[in-house]
């Protein structure tokens, strides 16, 4: 597959798994030679939900070499892992509003149990989504409950408090830590909220996605917050949307794919049911890069497609499947290596050029 026009040969590698993947990540590696991948499994037959650590083996074919697996009650729904190669931290959220803290060993991917969230107190039904904190210490749900909970994450166990709850009358689908103190999340209507610790009550900024005039309301999936860039959220939803709120200018969002809209032309046209940034992509502005410019992204989308979107510019489109790519996840060590999951129960392992 050629890349940007020319010879490179982007490497893929598509491993048949035996369960069907709902979600993966990257597990940060203290060695290039020994890398980690988990992975949120669904076993149709048996009924069994599970998350499971498999060995990334460095060579020209790469694979997937099972290391530890842990059963879990109820379906998961959201997975997340803190940037700590010492001890990283990882937070699955279930369809049964249950909360599961685990750590992972980094030399051997062994799991192990640290904590577990799952009270009437906590989510009333599925939690929609779950991020731990760089560091590990505290983690945010929000559901379809319309709650926002924070976890606080310590050596004696956990501890959680209610940031919002608004009865039932919002739901609340995906959230992303910005800095220690704040957070992002969306929701329906192509929504964004934008709280801060240490300004309780509600939200401190708000924006509502009423731009596009749509027929029906679409709804957010995933949101990414760039690390240098914590003033600019990127945001995937419905009909192959794509956009970013920058706060400095909040009235109007940063349309960069769109179902139907000319100037954002759209790599697909269903789910966008993840986006992050891209470092390992160089932007094609010349002249330099503006603050206000925002940064090339990836996405991966119900219809089967894994693209790179960048303001301004055409969507480049990094692989093709006949079947909807569930979640996928960029190396942050390496982020060359790229890895997905599609819903013909596979694993695809990207290496780019």
């Amino acid at each position: 597959m050629a890349v940007n026009g020319t010879s490179n040969i982007l490497q893929v590698q598509r491993i048949p798994q035996s369960k069907y993947t709902d979600a993966l990540r990257f597990l940060p590696s203290i060695s290039p030679f020994n890398r980690f991948v988990i992975l949120a499994l669904f076993d149709s037959d048996s009924n069994n939900f599970s998350l499971e650590t498999l060995n990334l083996t460095p060579s020209k074919t790469p694979n997937l070499n099972p290391q530890s697996s842990l059963t879990l009650p109820s379906r998961i729904n959201s997975l997340k892992v803190s940037q700590t190669p010492q001890k990283p931290l990882i937070a699955a959220s279930t369809f049964s509003g249950s909360l599961h803290i685990l750590s992972s060993n980094p030399l051997d991917g062994y799991l192990k149990n640290e904590a577990l969230v799952h009270d009437k107190g906590f989510h009333v039904g599925p939690i929609s989504c779950v991020d731990v904190s760089e560091n590990g210490s505290q983690c945010v749900s929000v559901g379809e409950d319309g709650r926002v909970n924070l976890v606080k994450i310590g050596d004696s166990g956990v501890d959680y408090s209610r940031v919002f709850d608004s009865n039932g009358l919002v739901s609340y689908t995906a959230a992303k830590w910005a800095s220690p103190t704040e957070f992002a999340t969306g929701g329906l209507g192509f929504s964004l909220l934008w709280w801060d610790q240490r300004r309780p009550g509600g939200p401190v900024s708000q924006f509502k996605g009423n731009w596009a005039q749509r027929t029906a309301p679409g709804l957010v999936h995933s949101i990414d917050i760039h690390p240098s860039r914590k003033h600019t959220c990127v945001a995937g939803g419905s009909s192959g949307t794509v956009f970013a709120w920058d706060l400095r200018w909040q009235q109007q969002p940063i349309i960069l794919s769109g179902l139907g809209i000319d100037d954002a032309p759209a790599p697909s046209e269903s789910e966008v049911w993840e986006v992050q940034y891209d470092s390992y992509t160089h932007s094609s502005n010349i002249g330099g890069i503006s603050s206000s410019r925002v940064l090339p992204v990836m996405i991966c989308s119900e219809d089967g497609i894994l693209a790179v979107i960048e303001q301004g510019g055409p969507p480049m489109e990094i692989l093709a499947e006949p079947c909807a790519i569930n979640s996928f996840d960029i190396d942050r060590q390496s982020p060359s290596d790229v890895i997905c999951s599609l819903e013909w129960e596979s694993v695809a392992i990207l290496t780019r050029p």
